[in-house]
């Protein structure tokens, strides 16, 4: 598409209603705020909420694995026992204690993953971090030096270049 089209379609959907073109932003809300707060972007990580997250996920984890099999062996027991005396529902009973541990054990595993990556992902940032701070620590140490300056700002160091009235025509033995 030329660029002549592009502002000949312009024009035409800016005639043709009310809507307007807006790109690369969240529309405002009705009450003329804005959705985001932060000019930045509205993602922040912060290593203590992380910790936080990974906390419960651990926790949820201790927790499935205590009180999420306490009917285990009594279950397992009853569907024994009613399968021994030639009912079906024993059959049917241990088809549900089958699948109850195998849903816990799926959701052990989801939160053992979270706990996981949580503290993987707060020690990654922290790294991150330290990294950042070393290369910055490098560059102001480095501009630090180009702030001593033996003359102002736009104008040529002397030490090095010399003065204009020195250059010249010195000669030989003068």
């Amino acid at each position: 598409m030329a660029w002549d089209e592009w502002n000949q379609l312009k024009a035409e959907a800016a005639g043709a209603s009310s809507t307007r073109m807006q790109l690369n932003r969240v529309p405002d809300e009705p009450d003329g705020k804005s959705l985001s707060t932060n000019s930045q972007g509205d993602l922040k990580v912060v290593n203590e909420h992380l910790s936080k997250i990974g906390d419960h996920a651990f926790g949820l984890y201790n927790r499935l694995w205590r009180e999420g099999r306490v009917a285990e062996t009594t279950t397992d027991s009853a569907a024994s026992d009613l399968s021994g005396q030639g009912f079906e529902l024993g059959g049917a009973l241990t088809h549900v204690s089958l699948r109850w541990s195998s849903a816990l054990a799926d959701l052990m595993d989801a939160c053992a993953h979270i706990s996981n990556h949580m503290d993987y992902t707060k020690n990654a940032h922290a790294g991150d971090e330290t990294f950042i701070e070393r290369r910055m620590s490098g560059i102001a140490t480095l501009d630090a030096g180009f702030d001593e300056r033996a003359s102002e700002p736009g104008r040529p160091n002397d030490l090095v270049y010399g003065d204009k009235e020195d250059k010249g025509d010195k000669k030989d033995g003068e």
